[in-house]
Protein backbone atom coordinates (compact mmCIF):
# COMPACT_ATOMS: atom_id res chain seq x y z
CA UNK A 1 0.00 0.00 0.00
CA UNK A 2 1.07 3.63 -0.46
CA UNK A 3 2.48 5.66 2.41
CA UNK A 4 1.00 9.08 3.16
CA UNK A 5 1.20 11.61 5.96
CA UNK A 6 -0.14 15.05 6.86
CA UNK A 7 2.15 18.07 6.80
CA UNK A 8 2.21 21.62 8.11
CA UNK A 9 1.66 23.58 4.91
CA UNK A 10 3.34 26.90 4.25
CA UNK A 11 0.53 28.93 2.69
CA UNK A 12 -0.86 32.45 2.29
CA UNK A 13 -3.29 34.11 4.72
CA UNK A 14 -6.86 33.96 3.46
CA UNK A 15 -7.03 37.71 2.72
CA UNK A 16 -4.20 37.62 0.16
CA UNK A 17 -4.55 34.14 -1.34
CA UNK A 18 -5.67 35.48 -4.72
CA UNK A 19 -2.61 37.73 -4.84
CA UNK A 20 -0.20 34.89 -4.04
CA UNK A 21 -1.70 31.91 -5.88
CA UNK A 22 -0.54 31.52 -9.47
CA UNK A 23 -0.66 29.15 -12.45
CA UNK A 24 1.93 26.34 -12.47
CA UNK A 25 5.46 27.18 -13.61
CA UNK A 26 5.13 25.31 -16.90
CA UNK A 27 1.84 26.87 -18.05
CA UNK A 28 3.23 30.37 -18.67
CA UNK A 29 6.37 31.38 -20.51
CA UNK A 30 8.61 33.98 -18.88
CA UNK A 31 7.10 36.93 -20.75
CA UNK A 32 3.55 35.87 -19.84
CA UNK A 33 4.59 35.38 -16.21
CA UNK A 34 6.19 38.83 -16.13
CA UNK A 35 3.00 40.47 -17.37
CA UNK A 36 0.77 38.50 -14.98
CA UNK A 37 2.80 38.60 -11.75
CA UNK A 38 1.68 41.06 -9.09
CA UNK A 39 3.82 42.06 -6.13
CA UNK A 40 2.91 39.03 -4.00
CA UNK A 41 2.57 36.45 -6.80
CA UNK A 42 4.20 33.06 -6.32
CA UNK A 43 5.54 33.47 -9.87
CA UNK A 44 8.40 35.46 -8.33
CA UNK A 45 9.39 32.17 -6.62
CA UNK A 46 8.54 29.64 -9.34
CA UNK A 47 9.71 31.79 -12.28
CA UNK A 48 12.13 34.27 -10.68
CA UNK A 49 13.78 35.05 -14.01
CA UNK A 50 10.99 37.64 -14.36
CA UNK A 51 12.66 39.77 -11.66
CA UNK A 52 15.54 40.63 -13.98
CA UNK A 53 15.69 43.19 -16.77
CA UNK A 54 16.18 41.79 -19.29
CA UNK A 55 14.57 38.49 -18.28
CA UNK A 56 17.30 35.91 -17.66
CA UNK A 57 17.37 32.31 -18.92
CA UNK A 58 15.61 30.15 -16.34
CA UNK A 59 18.72 27.95 -15.80
CA UNK A 60 20.95 30.91 -14.83
CA UNK A 61 22.38 30.55 -11.31
CA UNK A 62 21.20 34.08 -10.49
CA UNK A 63 17.65 32.89 -11.12
CA UNK A 64 18.01 30.01 -8.66
CA UNK A 65 19.53 32.38 -6.07
CA UNK A 66 16.65 34.80 -6.51
CA UNK A 67 14.15 31.95 -5.99
CA UNK A 68 15.69 31.25 -2.57
CA UNK A 69 15.70 34.94 -1.63
CA UNK A 70 12.09 35.46 -2.71
CA UNK A 71 10.84 32.39 -0.83
CA UNK A 72 12.49 33.65 2.35
CA UNK A 73 11.17 37.18 1.77
CA UNK A 74 7.60 35.98 1.27
CA UNK A 75 7.77 34.21 4.63
CA UNK A 76 9.39 37.11 6.47
CA UNK A 77 6.71 39.46 5.12
CA UNK A 78 3.91 37.15 6.27
CA UNK A 79 2.75 36.43 2.73
CA UNK A 80 3.45 32.74 3.39
CA UNK A 81 2.89 31.31 6.87
CA UNK A 82 3.35 27.75 8.14
CA UNK A 83 0.41 26.00 9.80
CA UNK A 84 0.74 25.23 13.50
CA UNK A 85 0.36 21.45 13.07
CA UNK A 86 0.50 18.81 10.32
CA UNK A 87 -2.82 18.64 8.48
CA UNK A 88 -4.44 17.14 5.45
CA UNK A 89 -6.24 19.47 3.06
CA UNK A 90 -9.11 19.15 0.60
CA UNK A 91 -8.58 20.99 -2.68
CA UNK A 92 -11.45 21.26 -5.15
CA UNK A 93 -11.53 22.77 -8.62
CA UNK A 94 -14.52 23.86 -10.66
CA UNK A 95 -14.54 24.06 -14.47
CA UNK A 96 -17.60 24.35 -16.71
CA UNK A 97 -19.95 23.64 -13.80
CA UNK A 98 -18.10 20.44 -12.80
CA UNK A 99 -16.15 20.19 -9.53
CA UNK A 100 -13.45 17.63 -8.70
CA UNK A 101 -12.27 17.05 -5.11
CA UNK A 102 -8.80 15.91 -4.10
CA UNK A 103 -6.69 15.51 -0.95
CA UNK A 104 -3.46 17.42 -0.41
CA UNK A 105 -0.95 15.20 1.37
CA UNK A 106 2.62 14.01 1.46
CA UNK A 107 3.61 10.91 -0.51
CA UNK A 108 6.78 8.92 0.11
CA UNK A 109 9.80 9.03 -2.19
CA UNK A 110 10.44 5.29 -1.64
CA UNK A 111 7.01 4.52 -3.11
CA UNK A 112 8.21 6.10 -6.35
CA UNK A 113 11.41 4.07 -6.30
CA UNK A 114 9.44 0.90 -5.55
CA UNK A 115 6.89 1.46 -8.35
CA UNK A 116 3.88 2.17 -6.12
CA UNK A 117 3.72 5.64 -7.66
CA UNK A 118 3.19 4.72 -11.29
CA UNK A 119 4.10 6.84 -14.29
CA UNK A 120 2.81 6.76 -17.86
CA UNK A 121 5.29 9.15 -19.50
CA UNK A 122 9.05 9.38 -19.85
CA UNK A 123 10.83 12.41 -18.43
CA UNK A 124 13.47 14.61 -19.99
CA UNK A 125 16.69 14.83 -17.98
CA UNK A 126 17.13 18.58 -18.49
CA UNK A 127 13.64 19.37 -17.17
CA UNK A 128 14.05 16.89 -14.33
CA UNK A 129 17.41 18.45 -13.38
CA UNK A 130 15.87 21.94 -13.33
CA UNK A 131 13.05 20.90 -11.00
CA UNK A 132 15.51 19.00 -8.80
CA UNK A 133 17.62 22.13 -8.36
CA UNK A 134 14.53 24.11 -7.32
CA UNK A 135 13.56 21.51 -4.70
CA UNK A 136 17.13 21.26 -3.42
CA UNK A 137 17.83 24.98 -3.09
CA UNK A 138 14.44 25.82 -1.59
CA UNK A 139 14.40 22.71 0.60
CA UNK A 140 10.73 22.62 -0.23
CA UNK A 141 8.15 21.36 -2.70
CA UNK A 142 6.86 24.73 -3.87
CA UNK A 143 4.33 23.21 -6.28
CA UNK A 144 2.37 19.97 -5.88
CA UNK A 145 2.29 17.01 -8.20
CA UNK A 146 -1.06 15.70 -9.44
CA UNK A 147 -1.94 12.08 -8.63
CA UNK A 148 -4.94 9.85 -9.19
CA UNK A 149 -5.94 6.80 -7.13
CA UNK A 150 -8.69 4.21 -7.31
CA UNK A 151 -11.88 5.31 -5.62
CA UNK A 152 -12.27 4.49 -1.94
CA UNK A 153 -15.70 4.80 -0.30
CA UNK A 154 -14.43 5.96 3.10
CA UNK A 155 -12.14 8.60 1.63
CA UNK A 156 -14.98 9.80 -0.61
CA UNK A 157 -17.20 10.16 2.46
CA UNK A 158 -14.51 12.09 4.37
CA UNK A 159 -13.88 14.45 1.46
CA UNK A 160 -17.63 15.11 1.06
CA UNK A 161 -18.08 15.80 4.77
CA UNK A 162 -15.14 18.23 4.88
CA UNK A 163 -16.28 20.01 1.73
CA UNK A 164 -19.71 20.58 3.27
CA UNK A 165 -18.08 23.05 5.67
CA UNK A 166 -16.82 26.57 5.05
CA UNK A 167 -13.66 26.63 2.91
CA UNK A 168 -10.45 28.31 3.95
CA UNK A 169 -10.01 29.61 0.40
CA UNK A 170 -12.75 30.07 -2.18
CA UNK A 171 -12.10 32.09 -5.33
CA UNK A 172 -12.36 32.17 -9.11
CA UNK A 173 -9.08 32.69 -10.97
CA UNK A 174 -8.59 34.89 -14.02
CA UNK A 175 -9.27 31.93 -16.33
CA UNK A 176 -12.74 31.46 -14.83
CA UNK A 177 -11.89 28.25 -12.93
CA UNK A 178 -12.95 28.00 -9.29
CA UNK A 179 -10.56 26.95 -6.51
CA UNK A 180 -11.76 25.80 -3.09
CA UNK A 181 -9.58 24.69 -0.17
CA UNK A 182 -10.33 23.24 3.29
CA UNK A 183 -7.99 22.49 6.21
CA UNK A 184 -8.36 19.11 7.96
CA UNK A 185 -6.87 19.60 11.42
CA UNK A 186 -9.09 17.18 13.34
CA UNK A 187 -6.89 14.40 14.74
CA UNK A 188 -9.54 11.70 14.33
CA UNK A 189 -10.08 12.55 10.65
CA UNK A 190 -6.34 12.74 10.07
CA UNK A 191 -5.94 9.23 11.51
CA UNK A 192 -8.78 7.86 9.36
CA UNK A 193 -7.27 9.31 6.19
CA UNK A 194 -3.83 7.91 6.97
CA UNK A 195 -5.27 4.48 7.78
CA UNK A 196 -7.37 4.39 4.60
CA UNK A 197 -4.43 5.11 2.31
CA UNK A 198 -1.93 2.99 4.21
CA UNK A 199 -4.37 0.09 4.43
CA UNK A 200 -6.24 0.01 1.13
CA UNK A 201 -4.79 2.26 -1.61
CA UNK A 202 -2.20 0.19 -3.44
CA UNK A 203 -0.95 2.77 -5.94
CA UNK A 204 -0.84 6.40 -6.99
CA UNK A 205 -0.90 7.28 -10.69
CA UNK A 206 0.93 10.37 -11.90
CA UNK A 207 -1.63 12.42 -13.82
CA UNK A 208 0.45 15.59 -14.21
CA UNK A 209 3.88 16.39 -12.87
CA UNK A 210 6.16 13.56 -13.95
CA UNK A 211 9.23 15.81 -13.79
CA UNK A 212 8.33 17.20 -10.35
CA UNK A 213 7.73 13.68 -9.04
CA UNK A 214 11.05 12.40 -10.38
CA UNK A 215 12.85 15.49 -9.06
CA UNK A 216 11.36 15.08 -5.56
CA UNK A 217 12.39 11.42 -5.49
CA UNK A 218 15.93 12.30 -6.58
CA UNK A 219 16.28 14.96 -3.87
CA UNK A 220 15.06 12.47 -1.27
CA UNK A 221 17.61 9.89 -2.44
CA UNK A 222 20.34 12.54 -2.47
CA UNK A 223 19.61 13.66 1.11
CA UNK A 224 19.38 10.04 2.26
CA UNK A 225 22.86 9.37 0.86
CA UNK A 226 24.22 12.45 2.63
CA UNK A 227 22.79 11.51 6.04
CA UNK A 228 24.66 8.71 7.86
CA UNK A 229 21.95 8.73 10.54
CA UNK A 230 19.09 8.29 8.04
CA UNK A 231 16.18 6.36 9.52
CA UNK A 232 13.38 6.99 7.00
CA UNK A 233 11.34 9.35 9.17
CA UNK A 234 12.98 12.55 7.92
CA UNK A 235 10.85 15.16 6.19
CA UNK A 236 12.96 14.88 3.01
CA UNK A 237 11.50 11.40 2.47
CA UNK A 238 8.17 13.03 1.63
CA UNK A 239 6.84 15.29 -1.10
CA UNK A 240 3.58 17.13 -1.70
CA UNK A 241 0.82 15.82 -3.94
CA UNK A 242 -2.83 16.54 -4.66
CA UNK A 243 -4.54 13.15 -5.02
CA UNK A 244 -7.90 12.77 -6.76
CA UNK A 245 -10.13 9.69 -6.89
CA UNK A 246 -10.06 8.26 -10.39
CA UNK A 247 -13.76 8.89 -11.01
CA UNK A 248 -13.34 12.61 -10.31
CA UNK A 249 -10.95 13.18 -13.21
CA UNK A 250 -11.51 13.77 -16.88
CA UNK A 251 -8.77 13.75 -19.50
CA UNK A 252 -9.25 16.08 -22.44
CA UNK A 253 -7.79 15.77 -25.91
CA UNK A 254 -4.18 16.59 -26.78
CA UNK A 255 -3.93 17.43 -30.46
CA UNK A 256 -1.24 17.70 -33.15
CA UNK A 257 -0.29 20.22 -35.84
CA UNK A 258 2.30 19.54 -38.56
CA UNK A 259 4.27 22.04 -40.64
CA UNK A 260 4.27 20.22 -44.00
CA UNK A 261 3.10 17.15 -45.92
CA UNK A 262 6.61 15.77 -46.56
CA UNK A 263 6.54 16.87 -50.18
CA UNK A 264 3.09 15.44 -50.96
CA UNK A 265 0.24 17.42 -52.47
CA UNK A 266 -3.02 17.50 -50.53
CA UNK A 267 -4.51 15.02 -52.99
CA UNK A 268 -1.56 12.63 -52.67
CA UNK A 269 -1.74 12.91 -48.88
CA UNK A 270 -5.46 12.09 -48.84
CA UNK A 271 -4.82 9.09 -51.09
CA UNK A 272 -2.06 7.84 -48.78
CA UNK A 273 -4.38 8.19 -45.79
CA UNK A 274 -6.96 6.05 -47.55
CA UNK A 275 -4.79 2.95 -47.15
CA UNK A 276 -5.37 2.84 -43.40
CA UNK A 277 -8.40 5.09 -42.85
CA UNK A 278 -11.87 5.70 -44.19
CA UNK A 279 -11.53 9.36 -45.15
CA UNK A 280 -14.72 11.44 -45.21
CA UNK A 281 -15.18 15.16 -45.82
CA UNK A 282 -17.22 16.50 -42.88
CA UNK A 283 -17.38 20.24 -43.57
CA UNK A 284 -16.03 22.86 -45.97
CA UNK A 285 -16.23 26.65 -46.28
CA UNK A 286 -19.64 27.94 -47.34
CA UNK A 287 -20.80 31.39 -48.42
CA UNK A 288 -17.52 32.96 -47.38
CA UNK A 289 -17.66 31.37 -43.91
CA UNK A 290 -14.99 28.95 -42.65
CA UNK A 291 -15.75 25.27 -42.36
CA UNK A 292 -17.58 24.19 -39.22
CA UNK A 293 -15.15 22.36 -36.88
CA UNK A 294 -15.74 18.63 -36.58
CA UNK A 295 -14.74 16.76 -33.43
CA UNK A 296 -13.99 13.00 -33.25
CA UNK A 297 -16.87 11.15 -31.62
CA UNK A 298 -15.32 7.75 -30.84
CA UNK A 299 -12.05 5.94 -30.29
CA UNK A 300 -9.99 5.28 -33.43
CA UNK A 301 -11.71 8.13 -35.25
CA UNK A 302 -9.66 11.28 -35.92
CA UNK A 303 -10.53 14.77 -36.99
CA UNK A 304 -8.25 16.39 -39.57
CA UNK A 305 -8.08 19.99 -40.78
CA UNK A 306 -6.48 20.40 -44.19
CA UNK A 307 -6.90 23.03 -46.86
CA UNK A 308 -9.70 24.79 -45.00
CA UNK A 309 -11.74 21.58 -44.70
CA UNK A 310 -12.50 19.22 -41.83
CA UNK A 311 -12.27 15.47 -42.46
CA UNK A 312 -13.00 12.39 -40.38
CA UNK A 313 -10.46 9.56 -40.44
CA UNK A 314 -11.88 6.22 -39.27
CA UNK A 315 -9.19 3.62 -38.71
CA UNK A 316 -9.69 0.48 -40.80
CA UNK A 317 -10.00 -2.91 -39.12
CA UNK A 318 -6.77 -4.76 -38.49
CA UNK A 319 -4.62 -1.64 -38.18
CA UNK A 320 -4.28 -1.88 -34.38
CA UNK A 321 -4.23 -4.51 -31.63
CA UNK A 322 -6.97 -4.26 -29.02
CA UNK A 323 -4.89 -6.44 -26.71
CA UNK A 324 -1.92 -4.06 -26.72
CA UNK A 325 -2.54 -1.35 -24.09
CA UNK A 326 -0.22 1.11 -25.89
CA UNK A 327 -0.82 0.02 -29.48
CA UNK A 328 -4.58 0.51 -29.14
CA UNK A 329 -4.18 4.18 -28.14
CA UNK A 330 -5.23 6.71 -30.76
CA UNK A 331 -1.98 8.63 -30.26
CA UNK A 332 -0.10 5.45 -31.19
CA UNK A 333 -2.29 4.76 -34.22
CA UNK A 334 -1.84 8.31 -35.51
CA UNK A 335 1.91 8.26 -34.82
CA UNK A 336 2.46 4.95 -36.60
CA UNK A 337 0.11 5.22 -39.56
CA UNK A 338 0.28 8.95 -40.35
CA UNK A 339 3.07 10.85 -38.63
CA UNK A 340 5.71 8.17 -39.17
CA UNK A 341 4.56 6.19 -42.25
CA UNK A 342 3.40 9.09 -44.39
CA UNK A 343 5.01 12.23 -42.96
CA UNK A 344 8.33 10.79 -41.77
CA UNK A 345 8.08 12.10 -38.20
CA UNK A 346 9.91 9.46 -36.15
CA UNK A 347 10.50 11.15 -32.79
CA UNK A 348 7.70 13.28 -31.36
CA UNK A 349 10.04 14.64 -28.69
CA UNK A 350 12.62 16.14 -31.00
CA UNK A 351 11.11 16.66 -34.47
CA UNK A 352 10.47 20.37 -34.98
CA UNK A 353 7.94 19.77 -37.75
CA UNK A 354 5.29 18.87 -35.17
CA UNK A 355 3.70 20.79 -32.32
CA UNK A 356 1.05 19.91 -29.73
CA UNK A 357 -2.08 21.82 -28.76
CA UNK A 358 -4.05 21.14 -25.59
CA UNK A 359 -7.74 20.53 -26.14
CA UNK A 360 -8.58 23.35 -23.75
CA UNK A 361 -7.74 25.73 -26.62
CA UNK A 362 -10.47 24.23 -28.80
CA UNK A 363 -10.55 23.14 -32.44
CA UNK A 364 -10.51 26.78 -33.51
CA UNK A 365 -6.86 27.00 -32.45
CA UNK A 366 -6.00 24.13 -34.80
CA UNK A 367 -7.71 25.87 -37.71
CA UNK A 368 -6.05 29.17 -36.84
CA UNK A 369 -2.57 27.71 -36.94
CA UNK A 370 -3.19 26.01 -40.27
CA UNK A 371 -4.97 28.98 -41.85
CA UNK A 372 -2.13 31.29 -40.79
CA UNK A 373 0.29 29.28 -42.92
CA UNK A 374 2.37 28.31 -39.87
CA UNK A 375 1.14 24.71 -40.13
CA UNK A 376 -0.15 22.62 -42.99
CA UNK A 377 -2.38 20.06 -41.30
CA UNK A 378 -3.94 19.48 -37.88
CA UNK A 379 -5.28 16.37 -36.15
CA UNK A 380 -7.72 16.25 -33.25
CA UNK A 381 -7.91 13.06 -31.17
CA UNK A 382 -10.55 11.44 -29.02
CA UNK A 383 -9.40 11.78 -25.40
CA UNK A 384 -7.67 8.97 -23.56
CA UNK A 385 -9.71 7.53 -20.68
CA UNK A 386 -8.57 7.22 -17.06
CA UNK A 387 -9.01 3.45 -17.39
CA UNK A 388 -6.56 3.42 -20.30
CA UNK A 389 -4.05 5.49 -18.34
CA UNK A 390 -4.26 3.19 -15.33
CA UNK A 391 -4.04 0.01 -17.44
CA UNK A 392 -0.90 1.29 -19.13
CA UNK A 393 0.71 2.39 -15.87
CA UNK A 394 -0.17 -0.94 -14.21
CA UNK A 395 1.35 -2.88 -17.12
CA UNK A 396 4.61 -0.95 -16.81
CA UNK A 397 4.19 0.58 -20.25
CA UNK A 398 4.73 4.18 -21.33
CA UNK A 399 2.37 6.33 -23.37
CA UNK A 400 3.66 8.26 -26.38
CA UNK A 401 4.59 11.89 -25.65
CA UNK A 402 1.80 14.44 -25.23
CA UNK A 403 -1.00 11.93 -24.75
CA UNK A 404 -2.92 13.33 -21.78
CA UNK A 405 -4.08 16.82 -20.91
CA UNK A 406 -5.71 17.49 -17.56
CA UNK A 407 -7.77 20.57 -16.79
CA UNK A 408 -8.03 22.54 -14.69
CA UNK A 409 -4.37 22.80 -13.69
CA UNK A 410 -3.53 22.82 -9.99
CA UNK A 411 -3.11 26.34 -8.66
CA UNK A 412 0.31 26.89 -7.15
CA UNK A 413 0.70 28.66 -3.83
CA UNK A 414 -2.27 27.24 -1.93
CA UNK A 415 0.10 24.94 -0.04
CA UNK A 416 3.88 24.46 0.06
CA UNK A 417 5.69 21.55 1.72
CA UNK A 418 8.87 22.45 3.58
CA UNK A 419 11.56 19.74 3.87
CA UNK A 420 12.77 21.31 7.10
CA UNK A 421 11.91 19.21 10.14
CA UNK A 422 8.68 20.50 11.70
CA UNK A 423 9.39 21.88 15.19
CA UNK A 424 6.12 23.37 16.47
Amino acid sequence: MVRVKPFAAVRPPREIVTEVAAPPYDVLNSEEAFRQAGEKSLLHITKPEIDFDPILPDHDQRVYDRAVKNFADWQSRGWLVQDAKPCYYVYAQTMDGRTQYGLVLCAHTDDYAEGKIKKHELTRKDKEDDRMIHVRIQNANIEPVFFAFRDDAELDEIIRSVAAGKPEYDFVAEDGFGHHFWVIDDDALISRISAAFNGRVDAFYVADGHHRTAAAARVGAEKKAQNPAHDGTEEYNWFMAVCFPQSQLKIIDYNRVVKDLAGLSEEEFLTALGEDFEVKLESKPRCGRPAKPWSPDALHVFSMYLGGRWYSLKTREGRYDDNDPVGVLDVTILSNLVLDRILGIKDLRTDRRIDFVGGIRGLGELARRVDSGEMKVAFALYPVSMDQLINIADSGNIMPPKTTWFEPKLRSGLAIHSLDEFKH
